[in-house]
């Protein structure tokens, strides 16, 4: 086998370990090394769990003393730092690693190029740049939040054949069947926060957790203008259990953020003339709070707002065998929306699945 061949068999390995810490890691993320003598894999890990030892270092304990003059493949540059965990490359060095083959680069302002750096000053001959795009891929949301500054957002949501996400009357129970239900309580499961408008809070009523629970316990997000949400909710009658943030404006009553307050929610005052201008001001804040992946998961205004900042990432859409019908009924986004088709958002290599009857469409949105 050629080594460019040997090279790139190596790396997609390293990728299929580093997706296994999905849901774990964040915000850090996910990182998956291999370490080779020739074709053969001698250790191999992934970063498990925030906190947690990184992908290298399990690799190097895997290897042991055969790591001296191996080959090591990771899908992102090796911390040059002390954080939670030791510098990754002081632990290269001391193995006696040969060459280093790196995906890309990490823009971690304390990385950034320091790691590659280091390694290339101690002998090491590194490659970078080896299947950069899959590895880009999948830590896309990584990406954006240190790029950015921003949390990476899903917007999810049922729809009937005629593009309806709930009747006239606001009923919306069960649109989509048992299986694509369970899909979307694995996606709870792994992002950090769950957002939805004050409207979807007062028709669904949802309660917005996991179940059965997953990695993460995702802070659940109430973009509620006037702090109009009851205290007989579910969410408000669970906020003590499972953290409920309420973004509110500045011209909200203050004795109703008190309410929620009183009640366990946090209540966050988002300044701006505009909803666009409230909205990115949460964001924002959610990408301070190191919030790395968003769960929309309902409000047609809500939506439409984020999609027409260009903020909505990837989509999660479930599409059952029904039919409304109704003018009045919710469709999924709202909203200016575009003008013409050109203009249109496109999503790049998107999924198809059937769920039972119902089609399970999800893919991200194309940044060209």
């Amino acid at each position: 086998m050629e080594q460019h061949d040997l090279d790139v068999w190596h790396m997609q390995r390293a990728l299929e370990l580093a997706i296994q810490g999905q849901g774990h890691v964040e915000p850090n993320p996910m990182v998956g090394c291999v370490i080779v003598q020739g074709a053969e894999i001698i250790g191999e890990g992934w970063h498990r769990r925030f906190g947690g030892p990184h992908a290298e270092v399990e690799a190097l304990r895997l290897a042991g003393r055969r790591a001296a003059r191996a080959a090591m493949y990771v899908t992102l540059e090796p911390c040059c730092h002390q954080g939670k965990t030791p510098p990754c490359t002081a632990a290269i060095v001391e193995a006696g690693i040969a060459r280093v083959v790196i995906a890309h680069a990490d823009p971690f302002p304390q990385v950034d190029g320091g790691g590659i750096a280091d390694l290339k000053r101690a002998g090491i001959e590194v490659k970078v740049g080896l299947l950069e795009a899959e590895a880009r891929q999948l830590n896309a949301p990584y990406l954006t939040l240190r790029q950015k500054g921003r949390p990476w957002i899903i917007a999810k949501w049922a729809m009937t054949l005629d593009g309806k996400t709930a009747t006239r009357t606001g009923f919306s129970r069960w649109i989509s069947n048992e299986q694509s239900r369970k899909v979307v309580h694995a996606l709870r499961g792994r992002v950090d926060a769950i957002m939805i408008g004050r409207q979807t809070a007062r028709l669904d009523n949802p309660l917005l957790t996991a179940r059965p629970p997953g990695p993460r316990t995702a802070l659940r997000v109430v973009v509620d203008t006037r702090a109009s949400l009851t205290s007989e909710t579910q969410l408000v009658r669970t906020a003590r259990e499972v953290p409920v943030l309420v973004a509110v404006g500045e011209e909200s009553p203050k004795a109703e953020r008190r309410r929620l307050e009183n009640l366990g929610c946090e209540v966050l005052v988002c300044g701006g003339e505009t909803r666009a201008l409230r909205l990115d001001q949460l964001i924002k804040e959610l990408g301070r709070r190191q919030i790395t992946n968003v769960l929309l998961e309902g409000g047609g205004q809500l939506a439409g707002c984020l999609l027409d900042a260009g903020q909505i990432d990837e989509a999660h859409v479930f599409i059952a065998p029904k039919l409304i019908g109704g003018t009045a009924a919710r469709s999924p986004i709202g909203g200016e929306g575009i003008d013409e088709m050109p203009q249109a958002f496109v999503f790049d290599k998107p999924h198809i699945e059937q769920l039972g009857f119902d089609i399970y469409f999800h893919g991200r949105v194309r940044r060209d």
